[in-house]
């Protein structure tokens, strides 16, 4: 998925005029509702990514639960902190049961922790 399709993805999913995100390179994206006036967002996100992204097996950082996009294609996978969400499009998997769509979501959003590439930030802030 290119940068700008990512992009339109995430504005499609986020709810909220409110809310800036930050997206990374295999489609996780950070939401970050109050980063503050000043915040470099991008460098927030990647702080929270690197804590909360990789996967650590037998660990809260292991669980992950999915959501099947209303309208939609694809789903949403989130794990142990609330504001880190993993695009996952139909045409990724062949599987889609929830089972199958989270491990490859979880597997997105450990690449993206470790990598820590952002490829797209979304400015909410009212200036």
């Amino acid at each position: 998925m290119s940068e700008h399709d990512l992009a339109g993805t995430w504005r499609r999913i986020i709810e909220g005029d409110s809310k800036s995100w930050v997206v990374f390179a295999h489609a996780t994206c950070v939401v970050l509702p109050d980063p503050g006036p000043d915040a470099d967002l991008a460098a927030q996100a990647v702080d929270i990514l690197r804590e909360y992204g990789p996967v650590h097996s037998g660990s809260p950082a292991g669980d992950f639960g999915t959501i099947t996009l209303d309208p939609g294609p694809g789903w949403v996978v989130y794990g142990h902190h609330n504001d880190v969400l993993t695009y996952v499009g139909p045409d990724e998997i062949s599987d889609s049961s929830d089972l199958a769509v989270g491990l490859y979501g979880r597997r997105k959003r450990d690449q993206d922790g470790h990598e820590l590439d952002v490829v797209h930030v979304e400015d909410k802030r009212s200036r």
